[in-house]
């Protein structure tokens, strides 16, 4: 019985790190950490960047496997995470979107040349405004 238990840990654990594997190559393919390591100018420091991208990833694989709460700064706290996986997911979308060319083609078709930036930092702000609202609990009162 142990050794199928031991067997099946085994084989999980391998499942879980080929899946999260996957997902920052995914992720590095895409180029979200080369764009934002480009953009921010600190190249003489991607040894940190891979460390602390792998360091979340197992971090954060571990908090949500065990279930560990993080107790630490209360609404501080979770504005500054919120704000940083916003961040992130922002950089996300738009490397995938550059990457399958869908902001050139959108542009085209709305016929606009110039100011495209100023479209997407208004669906970026309205998305902001959205998820405030939603969560500061005022939607649908």
């Amino acid at each position: 019985m142990f050794l199928k238990v031991l067997l099946l840990g085994f084989i999980g654990l391998s499942a879980g790190g080929v899946i999260a594997a996957g997902i920052f190559a995914f992720l590095a393919m895409i180029g979200v950490f080369p764009r934002i390591i480009g953009k921010t100018r600190t190249n003489q420091h991607i040894m940190l960047f891979e460390s602390c991208i792998i360091l979340g990833g197992i971090l954060g694989n571990v908090s949500d496997l065990f279930e560990i709460p993080i107790h630490m700064g209360g609404q501080v706290f979770l504005g500054i995470y919120g704000t940083a996986a916003g961040i992130f997911v922002g950089c996300l979308i738009m490397s995938l979107a550059e990457t399958l060319k869908a902001l050139p083609v959108m542009g085209r078709r709305i016929h606009l040349a110039v100011g495209f930036q100023y479209v997407i930092l208004s669906i970026g702000i309205g998305k902001m405004i959205g998820g405030l609202i939603y969560f500061t609990g005022y939607f649908g009162q």
